[in-house]
């Protein structure tokens, strides 16, 4: 078995159709999905900064 990491770049408010059409793409089975948080900021308290930059997902590769 190989695994294969992917980052994907997202806002999460508006690309989850992409992330939909991404999921569905893959060949193998996703077995984690991680998002990478920012440091919490007064912007993000208030709503005016989105808190994840990407994912990392990761998929296990059928040989």
């Amino acid at each position: 078995m190989k695994y294969k990491v992917h980052r994907i770049d997202i806002d999460m408010e508006n690309d989850s159709q992409n992330l939909e059409l991404f999921l569905n793409s893959l060949k193998g089975e996703v077995v984690s999905i991680i998002p990478n948080i920012k440091r919490t900021t007064i912007g993000q308290i208030y709503g005016l900064s989105k808190k994840i930059d990407f994912l990392l997902i990761i998929e296990k590769r059928l040989i």
